[in-house]
């Protein structure tokens, strides 16, 4: 990866931490569509997915007292179902086509949030099945099940409070199983060592703006930066085809 490469990498990583740790959600928003743009749509989404976890992981051992188990269970359920789908797409998909779906994805589901981010899109007794198997389907493929998780908290009409740490303990479950089914994508030790010191710089940042960043301008950062990256990827892909 050049040097300029390894910039982007660590200011979206950078910033995605920040934003997850204020908001709740933002890194695989923020971060997946830059990683595939850098390291291709499969290693792009898994290396998403391995850093989502392990923020995931930070983030809940600061908030986790406050988690809703119950519904990480009714979302995880329908989720670890769809992921052998989100797999075999990943597997049979070449390069063009793939990156058109994970940036058509990712532009899905910025949309997602900034329609439903204050009214619910997900109601009735089966809303947590589709935004399970949805978040399960588009996480292993695209790095971004946080949406749905989130238009299912608004919904629900969970507090800040509570939707961080339970969204975080949802988004631990799938990252965890889509690599399962993927493996861990074969990079350099540059890599792993330069997003995991951003990684952990993001997170305390974020640790120190929670309190003065509101919930609602971060959404903003979070869904103009994701768009930026989410068009990026599927224009790449759109030249690949």
């Amino acid at each position: 990866m050049s040097a300029l490469g390894t910039v982007l990498l660590a200011t979206m990583v950078l910033l995605g931490a920040l934003t997850q740790r204020a908001t709740g959600l933002g890194f695989a928003l923020v971060a997946a569509p830059f990683l595939v743009l850098l390291t291709g749509p499969a290693v792009g989404v898994s290396l998403s997915n391995v850093l989502s976890a392990s923020l995931c992981a930070l983030v809940l051992v600061r908030t986790g007292r406050r988690t809703l188990w119950r519904e990480v269970a009714v979302l995880a359920v329908p989720a670890l179902l769809a992921v052998p789908l989100g797999v075999y797409v990943v597997r049979t998909l070449p390069e063009g086509p793939l990156l058109v779906a994970v940036g058509l994805m990712s532009v899905a589901a910025v949309a997602v949030v900034a329609v439903g981010r204050n009214r619910a899109l997900l109601t009735g007794r089966g809303s947590a099945v589709v935004a399970g198997a949805l978040a399960g389907f588009m996480n292993v493929t695209a790095g971004v099940g946080g949406p749905m998780v989130t238009a299912y908290a608004v919904s629900r009409r969970w507090p800040l409070p509570v939707f961080i740490p339970t969204a975080q303990a949802t988004l631990l479950v799938l990252n965890v199983a889509s690599l399962a089914g993927k493996g861990l994508p074969p990079l350099a030790a540059t890599v792993w060592v330069v997003s995991g010191v951003a990684l952990v710089t993001g997170l305390a940042a974020g640790e120190l703006l929670s309190r003065r960043l509101g919930a609602a301008r971060g959404l903003q950062l979070v869904i103009v930066v994701a768009l930026a990256g989410g068009v990026a990827t599927l224009v790449r892909g759109l030249v690949a085809l």
